[in-house]
């Protein structure tokens, strides 16, 4: 295998196998180079809403205190590189292509799934880039996900919601059953803002595991101030905090964050609060409540914790009317997320997002104008965003939202249209 393209080709070959929870396959990949993934510390990162962003708070902030950091999120949105980052770098073309071509003649027989050889490819590059620590993003649940083959430093939980259902189950505390699933023996845990019914599940099972338990509202708290936020992890005080990632929940996903990083720093991994408050305020997330001008506001919202965070920001702006480019996958909750941003919407731009796996464009447009929303159908989300820039007035807003293969495909249309080079790819933390 000579070229990324080929590369690439023999990766995305491997989606016929489809979505297969379980490890005994990442485990046969990880034995035949060595278990890489014990050669750094981890810190493995579940939940439905909020691990990138943890994720990209924890890179760039250990990042920017002197450590070699690697960063493994999922999807990407312009380039599969984005998803290995070395200090905030993606793994480059040449790396790919050994690091494939290596992994498959190892594991011929192994009928491995996408992200099952894709996450054993991530753990051996950053064995091979020598990283001191590596935020590892969960792929979907936890107790079966490929990336549950490591043994973290700490576990971290973001809030969970329904999302997944067809493999996670139906119920929410069933869906926490499977996040809780990286909680491992002993090794601490820090569990964000939870629904009863999902605190009550997580924290069960750290009992169960004997894993010491960090939870928001009882261990490390937040608060809003005048100019951002104070987080408050155990007996340490993180004042000043200015957030470059907008919206009032990135304040709960600063304070998750945070306090990974005051158990770390028992175990030896120092930061200083100087560091801390500049990499928060550097910190970027890309196509998640992310402005193009003063017009265009793109971000993945795709389910309803993740609609109804993007209502509240808007809210926040006191923005009362957007021209909504809306599209989801099949297996999302379109009702829901309608539901929260139908208060808004002047006019919806209804496309399917480049993926196999489209929710019927005709439809989006039927619910929304059962609910008397102004709604049509369009060929592509280039085209419907387009549309929505020539018919938004002076005193609205351009909405892309709800899905990250929309906002993807919409950024690319940007950045080529635009010349925006602040948005290129590698302005990202995650």
């Amino acid at each position: 295998m000579k070229t990324p393209d080929a590369a690439l080709e023999f990766l995305y070959g491997l989606q016929m196998f489809g979505i297969k929870l379980g490890l005994e396959n990442i485990q046969t990949l990880v034995d035949s180079v060595g278990q890489p993934q014990r050669n750094y510390g981890i810190v493995h990162v579940a939940g439905t809403n909020g691990k990138g962003s943890v994720c990209a708070f924890l890179g760039r902030i250990y990042r920017q205190a002197g450590y070699r950091v690697g960063v493994y999120t999922s999807p990407h949105l312009h380039r599969f590189n984005e998803r290995i980052r070395v200090n905030g770098q993606p793994i480059d073309d040449h790396d790919l292509v050994a690091l494939v071509d290596e992994l498959r003649q190892k594991n011929s027989e192994v009928p491995a799934t996408f992200f099952e050889f894709t996450t054993a490819l991530a753990l051996l590059y950053f064995a091979r880039q020598n990283v001191d620590l590596v935020i590892l993003e969960v792929g979907m649940g936890g107790r079966l996900d490929a990336t549950n083959v490591v043994a973290p430093l700490v576990s971290v939980i973001t809030p969970v919601s329904d999302d997944h259902g067809d493999y996670l189950g139906g119920s929410l505390a069933e869906i926490a059953a499977e996040k809780g699933g990286i909680i491992k023996p002993g090794v601490p845990v820090v569990i964000g803002p939870q629904d009863k019914a999902a605190m009550a599940v997580l924290s069960a099972r750290a009992k169960e595991m004997a894993a010491p338990c960090l939870c928001f509202g009882r261990d490390f708290s937040v608060e809003k101030t005048t100019s951002g936020c104070r987080v408050t992890t155990g007996a340490l005080c993180w004042s000043e905090l200015q957030p470059s990632l907008p919206g009032r929940h990135q304040y709960d996903n600063l304070a998750v964050a945070l306090m990974v990083v005051t158990h770390l720093a028992e175990q030896g991994w120092q930061v200083t609060q100087q560091v801390v408050r500049e990499a928060v305020a550097d910190t970027r997330w890309p196509g998640r409540l992310e402005w193009v001008g003063e017009r265009i506001l793109l971000d993945g919202a795709h389910n309803a914790s993740g609609a109804h965070a993007l209502a509240d920001y808007l809210r926040g702006c006191n923005v009362q009317r957007i021209h909504w480019v809306a599209g989801f996958k099949a297996d999302k909750d379109m009702e829901a997320v309608v539901s929260s941003l139908l208060p808004f919407v002047v006019q919806a731009y209804c496309v399917e997002p480049p993926t196999e796996q489209a929710y019927p464009r005709e439809n989006v447009v039927v619910h929304l104008q059962q609910h008397g929303c102004e709604a049509s159908a369009w060929d592509s989300p280039t085209v419907a965003l387009e549309a929505a820039l020539q018919q938004c007035g002076d005193h609205d807003l351009v909405v892309v939202a709800g899905s990250l293969f929309l906002v993807a495909a919409c950024r690319d249309w940007l950045i080529s249209t635009c010349n925006l080079e602040e948005m290129d790819e590698a302005n990202c933390d995650g």
